[in-house]
């Protein structure tokens, strides 16, 4: 690569995808803040056009990845701190999201935005950016334990979205098609999809349910910076990375800093999760499943969650004891508590039921359990079904809002209560999943009347009356998903387990 970021060899750009461009596109403009003067027509002109050029000048980046997988790139620095590049940050970022430490919000930075960023690239330009300190937050866990998030100041928000899409567009071409997390192009129903698929198509009879402890609080920073520079030999880029993760963390006015850890809730974090683990676990596991495994292994990964399937037992046991040792000597440590192997496949409820050994064991993933069924033709399937701690924390969040609300007026809660249900069918609507989602809808109404019988004390809601509100306001449960071999293609783009 020259100082300019292309390429000695001649390379011809490919026609831009409309997929995995990183930093979504945005939905609606600052109105009358910081926007240059003239008709909406030529802003959106102009605005489309620096989108076409900035991902172009990714398209190069990328293909230049494509073609040397081992090639080190010297020169990403003037990507990321390109006015047109953060200003596509800045729009991607959600508008109602918490402050930092330094309490700006989107809006008020809105309202000088091009001075801003014309600062802020040239705080970046010249080195003097420095990373504020995180701001920590806890919010609860569907079982009731707290998950400490870090709040980002707005610039850095800014500045990490901006790398982020700039980095991705080198990892993209490097990350195997098993790795699902936090990926563009990629949801957690297609992880779904990929299991499910796996499990029915291939010779599966155990399944690893692999945790691991405190994954992002422990990720080493000194591996990760290794890792990184195995494709990223721009200090700058890297000097820029060691700064988020020097930052420290600011929790009850004290600010902590450690040699571990990758607070969750900035940009840059599930970028620097994927590259570390790529290395640790996802081209190590690839080679284990081509050298060492006598028969069929199925893998996919979500972030820290992973799933990994095996035809023989024997090979689940050495994998499991391999892995153990693989992420020991990379600080981790997967939890001996949640990290499970369970017999699981089309054979799993006949071998069971001869050993006197009860119905095959389910596992849970990514909020739904997985299930071994039938078909009612008699073939085998995986049925799922919404966790239950899902469903009780759901629950318990309606309840209190409910009494929240209690003296709202009635539409608005209905309106409320109705996104709440089209919400979690719109996770949760899996085929085969119909009777959960009415369960909910049921435990939903309940509480939804029970709570309006104590508006007053001279009345009773009757439920002929209560039904006339149901009608009105609360829409039925749908399937919103396809089934998983509609919509998973197999192949390494669509993600083959």
């Amino acid at each position: 690569m020259n100082g300019h970021g292309k390429s000695d060899r001649s390379i011809v750009p490919k026609k831009p995808s409309n997929k995995g461009r990183g930093a979504p596109r945005p939905v609606e403009t600052v109105e009358g803040r910081g926007l240059a003067k003239g008709s909406s027509a030529q802003q959106n002109r102009s605005r489309t056009q620096r989108r076409t050029d900035l991902h172009h000048a990714l398209d190069r980046v990328r293909e230049v990845a494509k073609q040397d997988r081992k090639l080190r790139f010297t020169a990403l620095w003037h990507h990321i701190y390109n006015v047109d590049r953060l200003r596509e940050a800045y729009f991607g970022l959600k508008r109602d999201s918490a402050a930092g430490v330094d309490g700006e919000t989107w809006r008020h930075y809105g309202e000088h935005l091009e001075d801003n960023l014309r600062a802020l690239a040239e705080k970046l330009k010249s080195g003097a950016y420095r990373a504020k300190p995180v701001r920590r937050v806890f919010i609860p866990k569907p079982d009731g334990r707290q998950r400490p998030i870090g709040v980002p100041v707005l610039e850095d928000k800014i500045a990490q979205r901006s790398t982020v899409e700039v980095l991705n567009a080198v990892y993209e071409v490097d990350f195997l098609g098993f790795s699902y997390g936090f990926r563009p192009g990629r949801s957690q129903h297609n992880a779904l999809d990929a299991i499910t698929v796996g499990i029915e198509r291939k010779k599966v009879n155990w399944v690893l349910d692999a945790d691991i402890r405190g994954f992002f609080d422990a990720i080493d920073h000194g591996w990760l910076v290794k890792f990184i520079e195995h494709r990223i030999a721009d200090q700058r880029v890297v000097r820029h990375v060691k700064k988020w993760l020097n930052a420290g963390v600011l929790e009850d006015g004290k600010r902590t800093q450690s040699t571990e850890g990758t607070p969750q809730g900035g940009s840059a974090s599930p970028l620097l999760a994927n590259v570390f683990l790529h290395y640790v676990f996802d081209l190590w596991a690839h080679q284990w499943r081509k050298r060492e495994a006598r028969g069929d292994v199925i893998i996919v990964r979500f972030a820290d969650d992973i799933r990994v399937g095996f035809q023989w037992h024997e090979d689940a046991k050495r994998f499991l004891v391999a892995a153990q040792a693989r992420f020991l000597r990379f600080k981790l440590e997967l939890h001996p508590e949640k990290t499970h192997l369970i017999e699981f496949g089309r054979y799993a409820a006949e071998r069971r039921e001869k050993r006197g050994a009860g119905k095959p064991e389910t596992f849970n993933f990514l909020g739904l359990t997985h299930i071994c069924g039938q078909r009612r033709s008699g073939g085998f399937k995986v049925l799922r079904r919404t966790e239950s701690k899902r469903m009780r924390s759901k629950l318990r969040e309606v309840k209190a809002e409910l009494w929240r609300r209690l003296h709202h007026p009635v539409p608005e809660t209905g309106r409320w209560l109705a996104s709440v249900i089209r919400g979690h069918c719109h996770y949760y609507g899996v085929p085969g999943n119909s009777y959960a989602l009415n369960n909910l809808r049921y435990q939903i109404l309940r509480r939804w009347h029970w709570t309006l019988g104590r508006r007053s004390q001279k009345s009773r809601l009757t439920w002929e009356r209560m039904q006339r509100l149901v009608r009105r306001w609360i829409p039925s449960v749908r399937i919103c998903h396809p089934y998983p071999a509609q919509r998973l293609i197999v192949g390494p783009k669509a993600g083959a387990p």
